[in-house]
């Protein structure tokens, strides 16, 4: 009996006990290595030039992918298998893709928008859940801040999927503002009133030059619009500032401002 607990010990314990603590020093020194070497990647001088989320998304996928090659050897270390190992992480790989559908697409999404670039951190942007400055780009959601300083999250893989305007991609932006004239009003009268709106506009740009035209004939009125280009910054505070001229400076040249009638004959 004590030949063979001698035997037993020498074979199986002492082997499975070095064993053991090669694992746990692969495993630790390893994941240190692994921690060392992913940041002196993140801070080489070629990495630097990525964009910010780029760069965390790669560093991220770098930390997981040497840390589970060293959890596999040290798992080798101890005897398991190759073949159980990749079978183990294929099961858990389709289990955990088969919970996190939905996050799975979200990550997807965002992966598109930090690799295609739609938009940017501080791009005001126009989607389907509304309209905001871009706070945060991470992996699942895209953070806006909207006018009136409300935060929306919206999933990354609703914004890979629909269509989204990106309002500061150019330097100017466009204003048309609409004044409704009755009809018969002196037309060159409404073109030279709107145009000197345009011009007492500080924020308006002489290039391309404001221009007035008719755009619409409606039941009781016709529509002038002013079309102006400012700088992207100023499209809000100009806006504000056009409409609140247009409104005092039509009526203050005599133009006509009609309101909505209805001609009734009678017969009889």
């Amino acid at each position: 009996m004590l030949d063979w607990l001698i035997d037993f010990v020498n074979t199986y314990l002492v082997s499975f006990g070095v064993k053991l603590i090669m694992a746990a020093l692969v495993l630790l020194i390893g994941l240190k290595v692994a921690k060392f070497v992913v940041n002196k990647i993140g801070k080489g001088k070629a990495f630097a030039k990525l964009d910010s989320n780029v760069g965390a998304l790669i560093l991220s996928a770098l930390k997981l992918v040497f840390n589970t090659l060293i959890i596999i050897i040290a798992v080798q270390i101890l005897g398991v298998p190759s073949a159980t190992i990749i079978a183990a992480i294929g099961s858990c790989g389709l289990a955990i893709g088969l919970a996190l559908q939905g996050g799975l697409s979200n990550i997807a999404g965002g992966v598109m928008i930090l690799v295609f670039k739609p938009f940017h951190i501080g791009d005001f942007i126009s989607t389907p859940s509304g309209d905001g400055t871009v706070e945060d780009i991470g992996l699942f959601y895209t953070k806006l801040v909207t006018i009136d300083n409300r935060l929306i999250n919206i999933p990354n893989s609703v914004l890979s999927s629909s269509t989204v305007t990106n309002l500061s991609a150019k330097p100017t932006r466009g204003i048309d503002i609409d004044v409704t004239v009755a009809f018969g009003s002196d037309t060159d009268l409404v073109r030279k009133t709107l145009l000197k709106v345009a011009d007492d506009c500080p924020m308006v740009l002489k290039d391309p030059a404001p221009m007035v035209f008719l755009s619409n004939n409606k039941d009781s009125a016709i529509t002038a619009t002013l079309r102006v280009v400012v700088n992207g910054s100023d499209y809000w505070p100009a806006k504000f500032a056009l409409t609140e001229s247009a409104v005092n400076k039509v009526p203050e040249a005599g133009i006509s401002v009609p309101f909505p009638q209805l001609d009734v004959h009678m017969k009889n």
